[in-house]
């Protein structure tokens, strides 16, 4: 396992993944997003440099998401059909359809014998 530290201009921050092999320029690789959400990558610069000890050189990568990725990820953020400050918990929710009585599931039969 080589361990790569990654620069990503998308967010602007630095974080390191371990590969087993490293990204030429061009290529692309998928990271997890500070959301939980995977999203593809553009590898804009790959180098090189000599690490603090010893005869060891630690590769490093310059990422940039996808112009794909960052459309979708943009829509999803100024989507104006969706306006976030309107959530409420599922059972508030619910609440507004079942009315304050306690809900009673129907009994269903599921026994699907040709016996009537």
């Amino acid at each position: 396992m080589i361990e790569i530290e990654v620069q990503n201009e998308t967010h602007q921050n630095v974080h390191r993944i371990k590969a087993m092999a490293v990204p030429r320029i061009g290529e692309g690789i998928r990271l997890r997003e500070p959301s939980g959400q995977w999203a593809s990558y553009d590898i804009l610069d790959v180098w090189y440099q000599q690490a603090e000890f010893g005869e060891i050189w630690v590769p490093y990568i310059h990422v940039r998401m996808t112009p794909d990725d960052m459309r979708t990820a943009s829509v999803g953020e100024a989507n104006p059909l969706v306006d976030k400050g309107q959530q409420v918990p599922i059972e508030d929710f619910l609440k507004k359809f079942e009315g304050d009585h306690e809900h009673e599931p129907v009994k269903l039969n599921l026994d699907l014998s040709e016996d009537v």
